[in-house]
């Protein structure tokens, strides 16, 4: 099975983040929006609502989940056995 992480913080998830997602699943399995905590950014919503917010907008898609991560995304995809990071 081909897996992807698609990393970043998503504050807010646009329509644009849409986009590359929708296109992303097209070309994986399954695609993790991993959502980052990033200490250095003073982010105008918690990494709750932003995952909660990502959930929502990507209900209609099947193969993608959303998680909250902080360290390196490298850890996360050998952890997971991502094949690529989008």
């Amino acid at each position: 099975m081909a897996f992807a992480l698609f990393p970043g913080t998503f504050d807010p998830f646009t329509n644009g983040h849409l986009d590359v997602l929708e296109r992303a699943r097209r070309l994986f399995d399954a695609v993790e929006v991993t959502v980052a905590e990033n200490s250095s950014k003073s982010p105008l919503f918690t990494i709750e609502e932003r995952c909660a917010l990502i959930e929502a907008s990507t209900s209609h898609l099947t193969g993608v989940t959303v998680a909250p991560f902080s360290g390196l995304i490298v850890e996360r995809a050998r952890t997971l056995g991502a094949v690529a990071l989008v």
